[in-house]
């Protein structure tokens, strides 16, 4: 990285600032690089660490850098894309590599998934954990909940436990003749377990895409995939047939 001459830039140093390190990224570092030390960096830029710091944070928010506890802050990889208005309609599982089973539960969902579902108030329902991982690198986590009617071949008192239930239950839903399914997107705050999940603080930004799956005549799951918001980005298929809400 070169040095810079900030003080007569009529913008705000930390944006001019964030220009000249975004293009320093894109010529002199590779994917996973770790930058200098922040003490560093202010020095050769000639700026206060606060202004550095304003920098950083907005090529955070970006996806062009990340910052890893125990490691510093490093050259991000390309945003991963998230399909949300595709016409190819699949259950989850189905050839997808890309997602890790975590966890199979029975649980009473929450109540917005629960008018989704059309279930009772407080009956429990297959829950099914995914972790998406991309670079070595958490990047979405997922629920799906399974009503216990779009699975019969599933019995509650029989059911293993753990990613061999969560397996149990995509296997059971493949079965079903998948009618179609709509996704809605919301821009959201990551929670403290999804943090915890995706290597982020509490009240990270974060995508929040919500898949309701249709077989039989009415909804036969719901997903709720949590994705980072500085490593993805949204991709539109042909139809473009996507809600969108801030």
């Amino acid at each position: 990285m070169g040095t810079t001459q900030l003080e007569t830039v009529p913008e705000p140093k930390y944006r001019h600032l964030k220009t000249v390190i975004s293009e320093a990224l894109d010529s002199e570092f590779a994917v996973g690089e770790i930058l200098p030390n922040e003490r560093d960096l202010a020095a050769r830029f000639g700026v206060a660490r606060a202004t550095l710091r304003q920098a950083l944070e907005q090529l955070e928010l970006e996806g062009r850098l990340q910052r890893r506890r125990g490691v510093g802050t490093t050259v991000a990889p390309p945003r991963m894309g998230v399909s949300v208005g595709s016409t190819a309609h699949n259950w989850p599982g189905v050839s997808d590599t890309a997602w890790e089973l975590a966890d199979g539960t029975r649980e009473v969902p929450p109540a917005s998934v629960v008018r989704h579902l059309g279930t009772g108030q407080d009956e429990p329902v297959h829950v099914v954990r995914r972790l998406r991982v991309s670079g070595g690198q958490p990047v979405a986590a997922e629920l799906l909940y399974v009503p216990a009617a779009s699975v019969p071949g599933l019995a509650a008192a029989d059911a293993p436990t753990g990613t061999a239930r969560g397996a149990a239950v995509l296997r059971e839903l493949e079965s079903l003749g998948l009618e179609g399914e709509d996704r809605a997107v919301e821009l959201g705050s990551a929670r403290s377990d999804d943090a915890k999940q995706l290597d982020r603080l509490p009240g990270a930004p974060v995508l929040v895409v919500t898949t309701r799956f249709f077989a039989g005549g009415g909804t036969a799951a719901v997903s709720v995939a949590t994705y980072r918001a500085d490593t993805c980005r949204l991709t539109f298929g042909d139809t473009g047939d996507v809600e969108v809400h801030s």
